[in-house]
Formats: structure tokens, C-alpha cells, sequence
């Protein structure tokens, strides 16, 4: 009995090769989550330490991601991509089992650095595989399902985290030994890279360089998305408290968010197909429109409504940006092409609560639910910035450059 090949546009790979690509997608939401549930417990732990030293834990991961998501993206092409990705596992399954050696903040805080580098380097991976081995439709479809992927591992990783926690503080590691599963399933990517060789030789026609001008404008609008709907990650469970609702009730609603954000990536295609070139526009409304409505919270229903339509509209751009990334970089460049739009999404993780405060203050807006009409203004104001360029345009361009 053979095992079901995957069709990729142009040839043919083993299921096991594409679970592989998978399985190196849902890693990528993982740094900095196991703290989180435990950060008090890690107070009473070790008596010595200090929010500050909580602080480091969470978002190092997340800093060094930053830099070593471009040097990943930049040394692809020299190392290999399946060498560099062996060795960006690899760090990270070792440090995953070292937090259950660890016996001090300090070697946390340590592990959790070198935690954010093996992380950085298997980020840009995660879509360049995609790029890697799928053209055409079936990328686009592929960008999709590993965007689902990457939001559902979120969510399942934050419940089953919190269960964790409550058992004993250590175990919410475990979810940092999941390297583990594309460890094992290396043997098949390696088996199906032919494939990879075969699009990149058939690709030497192509523009030799990346197409900067264009991609810059897909870097900030994500940029601009992830920053908007950050308001849902942080603000949420505060504006919740307000309404004295439990921490139950905003974990609920808050996978609920990522549920949403999942979604679109399982009908990408036929998402363009419907919407075209106005899929980019239609997504930061849609972000719009749901932070409007969380904003005036009638209800728990409207927050929840709210949510939902953020999260969609996030889940529709974020494949697509992916896929036409991809699309203007020759093969030997799409590493960097990748490695530079997905910096976007840690550089605003690090920067939207300074962005918000900063608006705050400005405008002298407080309160907890302020940050959501303050974003849904950002989202509203782009979204005329996006027609008032396209009304300018003397022509428009085609669907195939996919231009924001």
C-alpha cells in the first residue's frame, strides 16, 4: 500500500513530507506561551525574583526572534534551507528539555534567550518550505492552511498550557519538546527536496532580484494588522474585568479570536477568487469594524462579534500576504523576501503597547477599552489611505502582482 502523495502544483510529495512542513508551522506561536500561565507561581518558586525577571522571560523570546528571523533569512540560500532548519529544531527541543534541569531565574532567563534563537530561525522556515516545494494555486492554498495551523497550535497550546500550570509549574514546558515531531519527520522532507531543487532549476528566468518597492508595502500593512489586533491580545482580558467577567470567560472568548483568525486560511482560494484585489481592503475594514465593536461592548455577544470579525480579517490577509511575498522574490531570494515580512509580526508584538500608550496620551483617551476604538480610527484612516491610492492610479494593476 502506498502512501497518499500531495499534489504541489507541479509534481508530487509524500503526506509525511507535507505533515513535516505542518508540524514546523504550529511550532512557530509557541515561544514565551509556557511562561505565562505560571508567572506568578514562578514568583513563589524562586522568592528572588522580580516582575522585571517575569518580563525577560516572556518577551526575549520574542526580541532575539527578531534579528535571527533575518540572518535565518539571509543564510538560507548558503547553509541549506534543511540544514539550517535541522539546527533551529534541534536548539529548540534542547531547550525545551533544559527548562526541567533549570534551578534558577537566571538559567530560565538563559534558556529562554537561546529559546528565541532557535525560534528566529525556524519562523522564516516555516513559510519558505511552503514556497519551497508548492506553486501556483497549491501554494496559495498550502500559505493558507499553515496560517490555520499556526492559530489553532495558539490556541490548543494556550488551553492545554493552563491545565498544565495547575498540575505543576514545570510542565507547561512540555509543549516546548514538540520540535520533536518535525525532528522525526525530517527523513521525508529530505526525501521529497528533489522536488524543491526541480521548481528552483526551473525557475532561473526569473527576475534576479527582489522586487523591494513592492514588498515594503506588504511589511508595513502587516505591520499595521498585527499591531491592530494586538488591542484584542492585550486589552481584552482588562476591558473583560470591567465588565467583571472571570479570566475563564476572556480565555474563552479569546480563543474564539484565533479560531476566527484561523478560519479563512482553509478557503483562501476561493476567498481571492471572491474578492480579488480588494481582499487586503476588505480585511483591514473587517479589522476595523470588529474593534469598533468591542469598543461600544453592548454585551458580551458584541465583544465576542467583535472579536470574531477582527480575527477574520486577520486570518485573510495574513496567507495572502505570505503567498505574494513569495511571488515577488526570485527562488533564491524568497527566503529573505519571507524572512523580512514575517519580522513585521514580532516587531509589533514588541511595539503596540508603546504605540497605544502613546496615542493614549495624546489623545487623552484612558481606560481599558480606549485602545480599541483608538485601532479601529489607525484601521479606518488606512483603509481610505488604500482607495485614495488606488483612485490615484491611472491604471490598476493585476491580480497576478497581488499589490497592496
Amino acid at each position: 500500500m502506498h502512501m497518499k502523495r500531495v499534489f504541489t502544483g507541479t509534481a508530487y510529495i509524500s503526506l509525511w513530507a507535507l505533515l513535516a512542513i505542518w508540524s514546523v508551522s504550529a511550532l512557530t506561536s509557541l515561544p514565551g506561551l509556557a511562561v505565562s500561565p505560571i508567572s506568578e507561581e514562578l514568583l513563589k518558586v524562586f522568592p528572588g525574583s522580580t516582575e522585571l525577571d517575569i518580563q525577560m522571560l516572556t518577551t526575549l523570546p520574542s526580541l532575539l526572534i527578531i534579528p535571527f528571523i533575518l540572518l535565518a533569512g539571509y543564510i538560507t540560500e548558503k547553509v541549506g534551507y534543511m540544514r539550517l532548519l535541522e539546527i533551529g529544531l534541534w536548539l529548540f527541543l534542547i531547550c525545551g528539555a533544559l527548562y526541567f534541569v533549570c534551578n534558577g531565574m537566571g538559567q530560565l532567563i538563559v534558556v529562554s534567550a537561546l529559546l528565541g534563537v532557535g525560534a528566529g530561525i525556524i519562523v522564516p522556515l516555516s513559510t519558505l518550505l511552503v514556497s519551497k516545494f508548492f506553486t501556483g494555486d497549491e501554494r496559495t492554498k498550502q500559505f493558507g492552511y499553515v496560517s490555520a495551523i499556526t492559530n489553532i497550535a495558539l490556541v490548543i497550546a494556550t488551553a492545554v498550557t493552563g491545565w498544565l500550570a495547575d498540575i505543576q509549574w514545570r510542565l507547561p514546558f512540555l509543549v516546548y519538546l514538540l520540535p520533536l515531531i518535525p525532528i522525526l519527520l525530517l527523513p521525508a522532507l529530505r526525501k521529497a527536496s528533489g522536488v524543491a531543487e526541480d521548481k528552483k532549476r526551473n525557475s532561473v528566468n526569473e527576475s534576479k532580484n527582489i522586487r523591494y518597492a513592492s514588498l515594503l508595502k506588504y511589511m508595513l500593512y502587516y505591520l499595521l494588522i498585527t499591531v491592530l489586533v494586538m488591542a484584542v491580545s492585550i486589552y481584552l482580558p482588562f476591558l473583560l474585568g470591567d465588565k467583571e467577567y472571570d479570566s475563564a470567560v476572556s480565555g474563552i472568548v479569546t480563543s474564539l479570536f484565533f479560531l476566527a483568525m484561523m478560519t479563512p486560511g482553509l478557503f483562501i482560494n476561493r476567498l481571492i477568487e471572491i474578492l480579488g484585489r480588494n481582499l487586503l481592503l476588505c480585511a483591514l475594514l473587517l479589522i476595523g469594524l470588529g474593534l469598533l465593536d468591542v469598543y461600544f461592548h453592548g454585551s458580551l455577544a458584541s465583544i465576542i462579534v467583535g472579536c470574531i470579525a477582527a480575527g477574520f480579517g486577520y486570518g485573510m490577509a495574513q496567507p495572502y500576504i505570505y503567498d505574494s511575498a513569495s511571488s515577488l522574490a526570485p527562488a533564491s531570494k524568497v527566503s529573505i523576501a519571507l524572512a523580512l515580512v514575517m519580522t513585521m509580526n514580532y516587531v509589533a508584538i514588541v511595539v503596540s503597547p508603546f504605540i497605544v500608550e502613546f496615542l493614549q496620551d495624546v489623545t487623552g483617551m484612558k481606560g481599558n477599552a480606549s485602545p480599541f476604538l483608538l485601532n479601529a480610527i489607525i484601521a479606518f484612516a488606512g483603509a481610505v489611505f488604500m482607495i485614495l491610492t488606488r483612485i490615484m492610479k491611472k491604471t490598476e494593476p493585476k491580480i497576478e502582482n497581488r499589490n497592496v
